[in-house]
């Protein structure tokens, strides 16, 4: 198999302390999950697919999913390796998307086969050409100490979480909250822009994720109010095709009612779009699991600096009774709050 080749090559030259010559024409992907992989396949389309001179490198810890991912490309312009640290190695630009704050701290800073270990080990000038851009929606904290680190290495790095859903991600249209260095955030808008329609610089590091964070909160909370509005709506006799087309053109449009929403049938679906996860039993989504850590990370720094989140504590509470008494709903979207509405 063409890929597993790959893998060996590549492996041979990592552990081997010897850096490739074409490092710096080539990008690493660390983390290949729903929105990654999706991340991953748009840039690897319009940088690499028509390009010799690089490749793209996947990185997952379930190996299976980032041999997939290269023999779905036919291993053209495509590798893939087994640690951050063979990533590192082979590539001068490292991008990771992350489930949470202890998969960045493990990918980052996990003994000799992370990112930061193996920095050190290259020649200071090597290392500093390396430009780190993590898209995980993690602790501010977390973002903050890990660029005090790079930024003492003299490596660029970004925060720079995303907003789209994996719809998004998949149609090349999210949007990037960038947080980092002027000249950080230059360097990595070429790479984003392949991935997304919009990049925002939102301040210094720490500031892509504080956005994120805080938009994440909104769309928790909105998620819940339509989900229960429309339970609504239909227990007082509305169809919810008609109901949807009133908040939809009303006050009460959002992308949780007009993209999102829960209820099956709910909104017309042009023909060949898969719409939204409501209509394939809430599959394919942001998975309701990360919606309950991004409502902590927000409720969290509520707590911490003492601002009054009332609205999105309650909406945590909700996310987390639901996951409890419906763990089969772990793994999908959130607007299956709905489900666990409808069911009390």
């Amino acid at each position: 198999m063409r890929a597993t080749v790959r893998l060996h090559a590549l492996t041979r030259r990592a552990t081997s302390g010897v850096i490739p010559a074409n490092r710096s024409n080539n990008v690493a992907f660390i983390g290949l999950g729903r929105m990654g992989y999706e991340m991953a396949t748009n840039l690897w389309k319009k940088k690499f697919a028509q390009n010799s001179s690089g490749e793209l490198i996947v990185c997952d810890a379930r190996q299976e999913v980032a041999m997939r991912f290269v023999e779905e490309t036919n291993g053209r312009s495509a590798s893939f390796v087994k640690t951050p640290r063979e990533a590192v190695l082979s590539a001068e630009t490292i991008i990771t998307m992350l489930p949470s704050s202890p998969h960045v701290v493990s990918v980052y800073e996990g003994f000799s086969e992370g990112i930061i270990h193996t920095l050190k080990e290259l020649p200071a000038e090597e290392a500093q050409k390396t430009l780190c851009i993590d898209s995980t929606t993690c602790h501010v904290s977390t973002s903050q100490e890990l660029a005090q680190t790079m930024g003492q290495l003299q490596v660029n790095i970004v925060d720079a979480p995303v907003s789209g859903g994996v719809s998004g991600a998949k149609a090349g249209t999210l949007s990037f909250l960038v947080g980092g260095p002027e000249r950080s955030f230059e360097l990595a808008v070429p790479f984003l822009d392949l991935m997304g329609k919009r990049v925002i610089h939102c301040g210094p590091s720490g500031s892509g994720l504080a956005a994120k964070i805080c938009n994440n909160m909104v769309l928790g909370v909105q998620q819940v109010v339509v989900a229960e509005a429309m339970l609504l709506g239909q227990r007082l006799g509305l169809h919810p095709k008609v109901l949807a087309s009133v908040i939809n053109s009303s006050t009460g449009k959002c992308w949780a009612s007009e993209v999102n929403n829960p209820v099956k049938g709910a909104l017309e679906v042009p023909e060949g779009q898969a719409g939204p996860p409501a209509q394939r039993r809430y599959e394919g989504g942001f998975a309701a699991s990360l919606m309950l850590k991004d409502m902590g990370l927000a409720t969290g720094s509520g707590k911490m600096l003492k601002v009054p989140l009332p609205l999105g504590e309650k909406a945590e509470e909700v996310y987390a009774e639901m996951l409890k008494a419906n763990p089969e709903l772990i793994n999908r979207d959130f607007s299956s709050v709905y489900k666990y509405l409808e069911k009390l």
